[in-house]
């Protein structure tokens, strides 16, 4: 029986332009690897260039409102600046990532250094026999929609809240016998980072792209 639920075709937007920043937990690491290798091929054939894609990761899903807040300050710092300075170079114990933009030698014409158009949060909780499950994924969630509303940048939600482990592997579109089963959702917010990357540009400039 077809299902009405689902994203349905994702709209075509240009992404040459962007910048786009990853924050993900390391936690349920196969479940969140194949939503990253998802996430990064959408943004990929949207017209991402590698070099504007920037993906940090974090221990768990809890780190990932601070982190995403974090990261969006350092690039604005970076938009500003020739490098990541003060506390924004070891916001999150690592800023390889980050500062290979500002001090490379020889930059490329397509590196941008502008703060970030959008950024996608990565994690997957799954519900165990305490109420843990239910603190950090209303907390996340809380969290992670009040930093795009008062940062007024785009935060993609990717924050799986599954009972059970196979609901996690049919979302990352590695079930089944052959790992190739379910529906790969780090596609579908590679696609919103994307769409929501280029709107933002326009609403900015006072244009409503469609």
């Amino acid at each position: 029986m077809a299902t009405l639920k689902g994203p349905g075709a994702p709209k075509s937007y240009d992404g040459s332009g962007l910048r786009i920043g990853i924050v993900h937990a390391r936690w349920n690491s196969t479940i969140i690897d194949a939503l990253l290798d998802g996430a990064k091929k959408a943004l990929a054939d949207a017209g991402v260039r590698e070099e504007n894609i920037v993906i940090q990761s974090v221990p768990g899903s809890y780190e990932l409102p601070y982190a995403v807040k974090q990261m969006y300050s350092a690039s604005q710092v970076q938009s500003s600046s020739t490098g990541v300075v003060g506390a924004a170079a070891d916001l999150l114990g690592s800023a390889s990532d980050l500062t290979q933009f500002a001090s490379s030698s020889q930059p490329k014409d397509s590196l941008l250094k502008t703060p970030f158009d959008a950024i996608i949060a990565i994690g997957v909780l799954i519900k165990g026999e305490t109420m843990h499950f239910e603190y950090i994924a209303d907390a996340v969630s809380h969290g992670l929609m009040r930093i795009q509303l008062e940062g007024n940048v785009p935060v993609v939600f990717g924050l799986l809240t599954l009972l059970n482990e196979e609901q996690g592997l049919q979302r990352a579109g590695i079930a089944g016998q052959g790992k190739n089963e379910g529906h790969n959702h780090g596609s579908d917010w590679g696609s919103a980072a994307v769409e929501l990357g280029a709107k933002r540009k326009g609403w900015v400039e006072g244009k409503i792209i469609d």
